[in-house]
């Protein structure tokens, strides 16, 4: 089947990373360079798992964020290179550790680290993966930077947990829901923006301003995420859709139509994925209840929300090229195919 939500039907130019990939090019080559260095290991398999991983098509988001606040606050020097592969390493751990909670086989369409080397060699790595990051931390010698990103790791291993007790319970609430999405994936990107102003040593409020932006940012992102695992255009664009249906993850979209649904339809997503007893047409039906309660617009229209803050929270930074690279992710992070 078909559905396509589509809130801007006169958009004329697609927003893309495109600007921001331009300017951070040089940096996110050095940042490259040193992900390789920081993976060696003479146990031959943290390098080949962790090289699985970094190499499976990311876009670098998180440390192209540290890379642009960096460089919109005037750094000129390197720091930032080795605190931006600090980042990335922290996400490469967590996906590492999701995959194996998740028992993921498939990771951005390839297999998965714990489909091909097993779960206790994917922990382990990603183990090894947040050590890395603690020790750039502590190379950088600076303790704001060591509390900024350490304080991330561990509120995004809170934020796990709390996906886990969120896991097939269809009484989960809006606010429970953005608690975990706060932590497991805005965290970071609070952290990622934050410190390219400790390295530049602004004054708090531009620190403040990026944090606000990346926190922001993160959520936004993530919940049109959570959009596109029912997305009819993912679909068509030959991506994977409906992991987090069959997972019993219990995203926006779901919160918003169990909650709009009636008897019959509350007892379909008990079923689906409290029970996690499903048919192959549940998955249709299930975008089918979406679109009939307005769950995936009005989630989308969440996001919209959030990215408005995001915009604001830019506003106190002259107007340059990392701030209209910036706004412009804005746009493409609520903007892609759904």
């Amino acid at each position: 089947m078909g559905i396509v939500v589509n809130l801007n039907e006169e958009r004329q130019k697609q927003p893309s990373l495109d600007a921001l990939g331009e300017l951070v090019a040089d940096d996110l080559k050095a940042v490259n360079t040193e992900i390789v260095k920081r993976m060696h290991s003479p146990v031959a398999m943290i390098p080949q798992l962790a090289g699985h991983i970094v190499a499976a098509g990311g876009k670098r988001l998180r440390p192209m964020l540290t890379l642009a606040a960096a460089r919109m606050c005037g750094y000129d020097g390197t720091r930032h290179i080795a605190l931006a592969t600090c980042v990335e390493f922290i996400h490469t751990a967590t996906l590492l550790h999701d995959d194996v909670v998740d028992e993921s086989d498939l990771r951005r369409g390839n297999q998965s680290a714990n489909a091909i080397w097993g779960n206790q060699a994917s922990v382990l790595v990603g183990d090894f993966l947040f050590s890395r990051s603690f020790e750039l931390m502590v190379e950088d010698g600076s303790i704001d930077v060591l509390r900024i990103l350490s304080n991330a790791s561990s509120v995004i291993a809170e934020g796990e947990v709390m996906q886990l007790m969120t896991a097939n319970d269809t009484e989960t609430g809006e606010p429970a829901y953005l608690e975990v999405v706060t932590a497991k994936t805005a965290k970071l990107f609070a952290a990622a923006c934050q410190i390219g102003a400790v390295v530049a040593d602004r004054p708090a409020v531009e620190e403040e301003a990026l944090k606000a932006f990346g926190l922001n940012l993160g959520i936004a992102f993530q919940i049109i995420d959570d959009v596109l695992d029912y997305s009819a255009v993912q679909a068509d664009l030959g991506k994977s859709i409906g992991d987090d249906f069959r997972e019993g993850k219990i995203t926006l979209p779901v919160i918003l139509a169990f909650r709009r649904g009636s008897d019959d339809e509350r007892t379909f997503w008990r079923r689906t994925l409290e029970d996690v007893k499903q048919t192959d047409d549940d998955l249709n039906h299930a975008i089918d209840l979406m679109v009939r309660h307005n769950a995936l617009n009005d989630s989308v229209e969440r996001a919209r929300h959030y990215s408005a803050i995001a915009r604001d929270a830019l506003g106190i930074f002259a107007n340059g090229p990392e701030n209209a690279a910036l706004l412009e992710l804005i746009e493409f992070c609520i903007d892609r195919p759904y």
